[in-house]
């Protein structure tokens, strides 16, 4: 919701990062439990059953069980998503929060916000190679809408967004999703910024810094209650957004924002990496909207926000 990308560590190591990020009501499902046999069974896109943990073929579990110390393999994981992965809504790092949580759980162990954040991370990020930044794994750990600072020492600081019911109504009420159509890779986005800030490149950077004090002014225009504000410096960060890679976006992505415009919406941009997946606008005349929308033929996914992060749901 406001200065996304600066969270990647090749940015925030050298200048910190800050974004504002929110949890939805859209959810990954883990169930961990024990099965009879001696074993590792796993069950989400595919069906695995394997002896040892490094004959794991996905690598989030895989990563995860190593870095668990799995002694005795004899464990069944199934995995379920409300949303597809490679729609930019932070499936991958929802994922891992939500696995490592369920790993804990069977274990009969609590685990922080803070540190299942940060374990989240150190697999896609430092385990994997991912050239992905934090917020993912942060908000689906924290919930709610929360500003995240990055800093140098890549330490986190997580503070909740002070804002009024009235306009966490208002956001709820007028944040619209909208599905393109069509899925991508974050990783080959993410990792054209990643190279680039590394190397110094100075329009990538001032790109960041930029969208980095535009994170800082959502928040102002936030907790002020000016939501048509924000829906103004959405769009003001897409313009931004769209500059860093050519893969950013395409001509049809290009179409159907110039449309939302024209009809009802105030700002938008495309959630996650870009490339693909949703666009989200803010709306000053929803109903109109969602008709133009629909008459494109992109379906909406309705939502509200969800406060409580990553959590154990007892059956």
């Amino acid at each position: 919701m406001g200065g996304g990308g600066t969270d990647l560590p090749s940015y925030y190591r050298k200048y910190g990062g800050f974004l504002i990020a929110a949890a939805i009501d859209r959810y990954v499902y883990v169930t961990t439990m024990r099965p009879f046999q001696e074993g590792i069974y796993l069950k989400y896109s595919q069906l695995e059953q394997v002896d040892t943990v490094a004959h794991v073929h996905h690598p989030i579990i895989r990563e995860s069980l190593q870095m668990l110390q799995l002694r005795t393999p004899q464990i069944e994981i199934t995995t379920l998503a409300d949303i597809p992965a490679g729609t930019g809504l932070g499936s991958s790092g929802s994922f891992t929060t939500a696995l490592l949580k369920s790993l804990y759980a069977h274990r009969r162990k609590l685990i922080h916000p803070e540190e299942l954040a940060e374990l989240a991370c150190h697999i896609e990020i430092e385990r994997l190679g991912e050239p992905i930044g934090k917020q993912d794994q942060y908000i689906s750990a924290y919930g709610g809408v929360t500003c995240f600072t990055f800093k140098q020492d890549d330490s986190v600081e997580a503070e909740r967004l002070r804002v009024s019911m009235d306009t966490m109504f208002d956001l709820e009420d007028n944040l619209l999703l909208f599905f393109t159509g069509f899925s991508r890779s974050a990783s080959g986005i993410l990792k054209d910024q990643d190279d680039k800030s590394q190397s110094g490149d100075a329009e990538m950077l001032n790109n960041l810094h930029y969208v980095k004090e535009l994170g800082f002014r959502s928040k102002e225009a936030l907790e002020a209650g000016d939501v048509a504000k924000f829906g103004g410096l959405m769009h003001e960060h897409w313009e931004h957004k769209k500059r860093r890679s050519g893969g950013m976006s395409n001509v049809k992505i290009d179409e159907l924002y110039t449309l939302a415009l024209n009809n009802g919406a105030t700002g938008g941009k495309l959630v996650g990496a870009g490339g693909g997946g949703f666009l989200m606008f803010h709306a000053s005349d929803r109903n109109k909207l969602r008709r133009t929308m629909a008459d494109a033929g992109l379906e909406e996914v309705r939502f509200r926000f969800d406060f409580e992060g990553t959590k154990v749901v007892l059956s």
